[in-house]
C-alpha cells in the first residue's frame, strides 16, 4: 500500500513569527517532522503558501504542494488544505495519507510507523495519535468545576482514564479524506504515544519547554 505524508505549513503565523521554519536546537522546526516521516512513508509533501517554507522544505527532501491563499488564512480549516493536497496530481498515486503537524517535533519515526501499521493491519479506516490521561479536576475560567462536584470530589482511581489527541498525526485513506472532508472517519483507532512526546509548539512558552526537552 503506497503511503505519503502531508505536512501543512502555512506562512504568516502570528503567535510565533515564522514558526514552521524557526530554528529549534539549530534545526528548522519543520525538519523534525520531515525527518520522522521520511523513513516510514514513500514520499513527504509539504503544503504551503510560503516561499521560504517551500525552499527550506525542498532542501530537506520534501516535495512541495503550492497551497492557494484561500486555504492558508487564519480561518481556513486544516481539512480544506488536506483535501486540496489530496486532489493534486502528484498525490493521486497514494492510497494512504499521513497528516503530520510540524508543531509536534517530538514525534518519532516509530510512532508514525506504529500508526501506519495499525491502520493497515488492524483494518481501521483511520488512526490518530494521543496519550492516556488519568482524571484531574478541571475548572472553567469563571471558577466552576467541569463535570465534577466540589461537595463530592471523586478519587482519581474511581474515574475512567481518557485518551487525549496530541495532534501529532492522523492517518486515513486518500479516498476517505476526499469523500468525507475529515481527517478521520469510519472505524477509528487510537495510537498511543507517551505524554512526554505529546507537546505541540503554539506559544513561546511551548517553544521554550520543547527546546529543553530536546
Amino acid at each position: 500500500m503506497k503511503t505519503c505524508a502531508i505536512i501543512l505549513a502555512r506562512g504568516g503565523s502570528k503567535g510565533i513569527p515564522n514558526k514552521n521554519i524557526r530554528l529549534v536546537k539549530s534545526k528548522p522546526l519543520i525538519q523534525y517532522t520531515i525527518d520522522a516521516a521520511t523513513s516510514v512513508v514513500d514520499e513527504v509533501f509539504v503544503s504551503t503558501n510560503d516561499e521560504h517554507i517551500s525552499e527550506i522544505s525542498s532542501l530537506l527532501g520534501a516535495s512541495i504542494i503550492h497551497r492557494p491563499d484561500k486555504y492558508a488564512t487564519d480561518t481556513a480549516s486544516s481539512e480544506s488544505a488536506l483535501v486540496h493536497a489530496a486532489l493534486q496530481e502528484q498525490v493521486k498515486k497514494y492510497e494512504t495519507i499521513v497528516f503530520i503537524q510540524p508543531t509536534s517535533p517530538l514525534v518519532t519515526s516509530e510512532d508514525i510507523r506504529r500508526g501506519v501499521e495499525m491502520q493497515e493491519w488492524s483494518r481501521y479506516d483511520s488512526v490518530f495519535s494521543g496519550y492516556r490521561e488519568h482524571w484531574i479536576p478541571r475548572w472553567s475560567m469563571t471558577g466552576h468545576p467541569i463535570d465534577w462536584n466540589i461537595e463530592d470530589r471523586p478519587r482519581r482511581q474511581d474515574k475512567e482514564e481518557v485518551f487525549v489527541e496530541n495532534g501529532a498525526f492522523y492517518i486515513t485513506s486518500r479516498r476517505r479524506l476526499i469523500d468525507s472532508g475529515l481527517r478521520y472517519s469510519g472505524n477509528i483507532g487510537m495510537c498511543e504515544m507517551p505524554m512526554s512526546r505529546s507537546f505541540q509548539i503554539d506559544t513561546f512558552d511551548d517553544l521554550e519547554l520543547v527546546e529543553k526537552m530536546l
